[in-house]
Protein backbone atom coordinates (compact mmCIF):
# COMPACT_ATOMS: atom_id res chain seq x y z
CA UNK A 1 0.00 0.00 0.00
CA UNK A 2 1.03 3.49 -1.05
CA UNK A 3 0.79 6.02 1.78
CA UNK A 4 -2.65 7.01 0.74
CA UNK A 5 -4.05 3.80 0.96
CA UNK A 6 -3.88 3.47 -3.03
CA UNK A 7 -1.57 0.25 -4.07
CA UNK A 8 0.27 0.05 -7.16
CA UNK A 9 -0.03 -3.10 -9.85
CA UNK A 10 2.91 -4.11 -11.74
CA UNK A 11 1.54 -2.71 -15.19
CA UNK A 12 2.68 0.85 -13.12
CA UNK A 13 -0.91 1.78 -12.55
CA UNK A 14 -2.47 3.18 -9.48
CA UNK A 15 -5.39 1.51 -8.08
CA UNK A 16 -7.60 3.49 -5.82
CA UNK A 17 -10.73 1.36 -5.45
CA UNK A 18 -11.62 -1.82 -3.63
CA UNK A 19 -11.32 -4.96 -5.09
CA UNK A 20 -13.24 -8.01 -3.83
CA UNK A 21 -13.19 -11.68 -5.84
CA UNK A 22 -15.65 -14.41 -5.01
CA UNK A 23 -14.24 -18.29 -5.70
CA UNK A 24 -14.85 -21.54 -5.03
CA UNK A 25 -16.53 -24.88 -7.20
CA UNK A 26 -19.55 -24.34 -9.59
CA UNK A 27 -22.60 -24.63 -6.96
CA UNK A 28 -21.37 -23.20 -4.06
CA UNK A 29 -23.55 -20.10 -3.63
CA UNK A 30 -21.32 -17.11 -4.82
CA UNK A 31 -23.85 -15.70 -6.84
CA UNK A 32 -25.83 -15.60 -3.82
CA UNK A 33 -22.81 -13.71 -1.81
CA UNK A 34 -22.03 -11.25 -4.70
CA UNK A 35 -25.75 -10.60 -4.42
CA UNK A 36 -25.71 -10.10 -0.42
CA UNK A 37 -21.94 -8.32 -0.17
CA UNK A 38 -23.54 -5.68 -3.38
CA UNK A 39 -26.90 -5.24 -1.47
CA UNK A 40 -24.67 -4.38 1.89
CA UNK A 41 -22.29 -2.52 0.13
CA UNK A 42 -25.16 -0.08 -1.61
CA UNK A 43 -27.40 0.40 1.65
CA UNK A 44 -23.82 1.78 2.70
CA UNK A 45 -23.76 4.45 0.07
CA UNK A 46 -20.57 3.08 -1.93
CA UNK A 47 -20.23 3.33 -5.59
CA UNK A 48 -19.53 -0.06 -6.60
CA UNK A 49 -19.24 -2.27 -9.76
CA UNK A 50 -20.46 -5.87 -9.84
CA UNK A 51 -18.92 -8.09 -12.43
CA UNK A 52 -18.05 -11.53 -13.68
CA UNK A 53 -15.66 -13.85 -15.38
CA UNK A 54 -15.53 -15.15 -17.71
CA UNK A 55 -17.81 -13.10 -20.04
CA UNK A 56 -18.55 -9.64 -18.58
CA UNK A 57 -17.00 -7.66 -22.27
CA UNK A 58 -18.54 -8.38 -25.23
CA UNK A 59 -15.26 -10.13 -26.16
CA UNK A 60 -15.84 -12.25 -23.24
CA UNK A 61 -19.08 -13.17 -23.66
CA UNK A 62 -17.39 -14.49 -27.38
CA UNK A 63 -14.66 -16.62 -25.14
CA UNK A 64 -17.45 -17.91 -22.82
CA UNK A 65 -19.93 -19.30 -24.80
CA UNK A 66 -16.29 -20.72 -26.81
CA UNK A 67 -15.20 -22.20 -23.44
CA UNK A 68 -18.57 -23.43 -21.89
CA UNK A 69 -20.79 -24.33 -24.26
CA UNK A 70 -20.73 -28.78 -24.53
CA UNK A 71 -21.38 -28.24 -28.46
CA UNK A 72 -17.88 -26.50 -28.90
CA UNK A 73 -16.48 -30.41 -28.57
CA UNK A 74 -13.02 -31.07 -27.36
CA UNK A 75 -11.12 -27.94 -26.49
CA UNK A 76 -7.18 -28.79 -25.99
CA UNK A 77 -6.44 -27.71 -22.72
CA UNK A 78 -3.97 -25.46 -23.34
CA UNK A 79 -6.51 -23.72 -25.98
CA UNK A 80 -9.09 -23.14 -22.96
CA UNK A 81 -6.09 -21.63 -21.18
CA UNK A 82 -5.10 -19.27 -23.77
CA UNK A 83 -9.01 -17.92 -24.11
CA UNK A 84 -9.63 -17.78 -20.58
CA UNK A 85 -6.52 -15.36 -20.53
CA UNK A 86 -7.55 -13.28 -23.05
CA UNK A 87 -10.91 -13.16 -21.50
CA UNK A 88 -9.13 -12.14 -17.95
CA UNK A 89 -7.07 -9.71 -19.97
CA UNK A 90 -10.00 -7.49 -21.39
CA UNK A 91 -12.30 -7.63 -18.14
CA UNK A 92 -9.43 -6.35 -16.63
CA UNK A 93 -8.74 -3.24 -19.52
CA UNK A 94 -12.57 -2.68 -20.30
CA UNK A 95 -14.23 -3.36 -16.38
CA UNK A 96 -12.03 -3.54 -13.39
CA UNK A 97 -9.35 -0.93 -13.67
CA UNK A 98 -11.49 1.94 -14.82
CA UNK A 99 -13.91 1.30 -11.89
CA UNK A 100 -10.77 1.07 -9.41
CA UNK A 101 -9.17 4.29 -10.72
CA UNK A 102 -12.66 5.65 -10.00
CA UNK A 103 -12.48 4.76 -6.49
CA UNK A 104 -15.11 2.09 -6.83
CA UNK A 105 -15.56 -1.01 -5.40
CA UNK A 106 -15.50 -3.90 -7.81
CA UNK A 107 -16.79 -7.53 -7.00
CA UNK A 108 -16.00 -9.97 -9.25
CA UNK A 109 -17.33 -13.26 -9.54
CA UNK A 110 -14.39 -15.08 -10.22
CA UNK A 111 -11.05 -14.22 -11.87
CA UNK A 112 -7.20 -15.39 -11.35
CA UNK A 113 -7.72 -18.04 -8.55
CA UNK A 114 -10.48 -19.79 -10.73
CA UNK A 115 -7.82 -19.78 -14.09
CA UNK A 116 -5.19 -21.55 -11.77
CA UNK A 117 -7.86 -23.91 -9.91
CA UNK A 118 -9.45 -25.19 -13.30
CA UNK A 119 -6.63 -24.80 -15.94
CA UNK A 120 -3.94 -25.52 -13.61
CA UNK A 121 -5.20 -28.28 -11.13
CA UNK A 122 -8.02 -29.27 -12.52
CA UNK A 123 -6.60 -29.67 -16.69
CA UNK A 124 -3.60 -30.68 -15.03
CA UNK A 125 -1.34 -27.87 -17.06
CA UNK A 126 0.65 -27.46 -13.41
CA UNK A 127 -1.16 -24.19 -10.98
CA UNK A 128 2.40 -22.65 -11.06
CA UNK A 129 2.11 -21.95 -14.82
CA UNK A 130 -1.09 -21.04 -14.89
CA UNK A 131 -0.28 -18.57 -12.50
CA UNK A 132 2.08 -17.23 -14.57
CA UNK A 133 0.14 -16.69 -17.07
CA UNK A 134 -3.10 -15.12 -15.80
CA UNK A 135 -0.63 -12.73 -13.84
CA UNK A 136 0.73 -11.64 -16.93
CA UNK A 137 -3.10 -11.48 -18.77
CA UNK A 138 -3.84 -9.30 -15.63
CA UNK A 139 -0.72 -7.03 -15.42
CA UNK A 140 -0.65 -8.53 -11.73
CA UNK A 141 -3.11 -6.94 -10.87
CA UNK A 142 -4.25 -8.80 -7.05
CA UNK A 143 -7.50 -8.53 -5.23
CA UNK A 144 -7.44 -6.79 -1.86
CA UNK A 145 -9.54 -9.60 -0.55
CA UNK A 146 -10.47 -13.16 -1.91
CA UNK A 147 -13.62 -14.81 -0.46
CA UNK A 148 -13.90 -18.58 -0.90
CA UNK A 149 -17.05 -20.52 -0.63
CA UNK A 150 -15.83 -23.92 0.23
CA UNK A 151 -17.80 -27.37 -0.32
CA UNK A 152 -17.14 -30.95 -0.95
CA UNK A 153 -17.88 -30.72 -5.04
CA UNK A 154 -20.89 -33.98 -4.87
CA UNK A 155 -22.49 -31.60 -2.78
CA UNK A 156 -22.44 -28.87 -5.40
CA UNK A 157 -22.18 -29.84 -8.88
CA UNK A 158 -24.74 -32.24 -8.48
CA UNK A 159 -27.03 -29.62 -7.74
CA UNK A 160 -26.51 -28.53 -11.55
CA UNK A 161 -28.79 -29.90 -13.69
CA UNK A 162 -27.59 -28.86 -17.16
CA UNK A 163 -23.57 -28.94 -16.51
CA UNK A 164 -21.35 -26.75 -18.94
CA UNK A 165 -18.04 -28.29 -20.09
CA UNK A 166 -16.48 -27.43 -16.67
CA UNK A 167 -18.84 -28.58 -14.36
CA UNK A 168 -19.62 -31.95 -16.87
CA UNK A 169 -15.41 -32.45 -16.21
CA UNK A 170 -15.83 -35.19 -14.13
CA UNK A 171 -15.32 -36.05 -9.88
CA UNK A 172 -11.44 -35.81 -10.06
CA UNK A 173 -11.06 -32.94 -12.14
CA UNK A 174 -13.96 -31.16 -9.25
CA UNK A 175 -11.58 -32.47 -5.99
CA UNK A 176 -8.32 -31.15 -7.73
CA UNK A 177 -9.94 -27.75 -8.22
CA UNK A 178 -10.95 -27.57 -4.55
CA UNK A 179 -8.10 -28.08 -3.17
CA UNK A 180 -5.96 -26.28 -5.26
CA UNK A 181 -8.46 -22.89 -4.00
CA UNK A 182 -7.51 -23.94 -0.19
CA UNK A 183 -3.46 -24.17 -1.25
CA UNK A 184 -4.06 -20.97 -2.47
CA UNK A 185 -6.09 -19.43 0.77
CA UNK A 186 -3.12 -21.27 2.60
CA UNK A 187 -0.23 -19.75 1.04
CA UNK A 188 -1.52 -15.83 1.72
CA UNK A 189 -4.24 -16.20 4.69
CA UNK A 190 -4.00 -12.35 5.15
CA UNK A 191 -5.99 -12.08 1.91
CA UNK A 192 -8.49 -14.89 2.07
CA UNK A 193 -11.45 -15.57 3.77
CA UNK A 194 -12.58 -19.17 3.95
CA UNK A 195 -16.49 -19.80 4.17
CA UNK A 196 -18.37 -23.38 4.49
CA UNK A 197 -20.42 -22.63 1.45
CA UNK A 198 -23.54 -24.92 3.28
CA UNK A 199 -23.09 -22.88 5.93
CA UNK A 200 -26.12 -20.44 6.49
CA UNK A 201 -26.48 -18.07 3.37
CA UNK A 202 -27.10 -15.29 6.42
CA UNK A 203 -23.83 -16.51 8.39
CA UNK A 204 -21.24 -16.23 5.62
CA UNK A 205 -23.04 -13.13 4.41
CA UNK A 206 -22.61 -11.57 7.75
CA UNK A 207 -18.84 -12.65 8.13
CA UNK A 208 -18.24 -11.36 4.34
CA UNK A 209 -19.83 -8.28 4.89
CA UNK A 210 -17.60 -8.06 8.73
CA UNK A 211 -14.48 -8.32 6.85
CA UNK A 212 -15.12 -6.05 4.25
CA UNK A 213 -16.07 -2.93 6.56
CA UNK A 214 -13.07 -4.03 7.92
CA UNK A 215 -10.99 -3.50 5.08
CA UNK A 216 -12.87 0.09 4.27
CA UNK A 217 -12.24 1.13 7.94
CA UNK A 218 -8.54 0.38 7.41
CA UNK A 219 -8.41 2.39 4.09
CA UNK A 220 -10.21 5.39 5.30
CA UNK A 221 -7.67 5.40 8.43
CA UNK A 222 -4.74 5.15 5.96
CA UNK A 223 -6.03 8.00 4.08
CA UNK A 224 -6.86 10.03 6.59
CA UNK A 225 -2.55 9.66 8.50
Amino acid sequence: MGPTGSKIDSSGGCVTGLFIVFEGGDGVGKSTQVRFLAEHLTHAGHRLVVTHEPGDTPIGLKIRQVVLDPATGDVDSRAEALLIAADKAQHVFEVIRPALAAGQIVISDRYVDSMVAYQGAGRELGAEEIRGLAEWATGGLVPDLTVILDVEPDRAVNRIREKDRVEGAGDAFHERVRKEFLDLADAAPERYLVLYARDTREANAAAIAARVDALLAERADSSAS
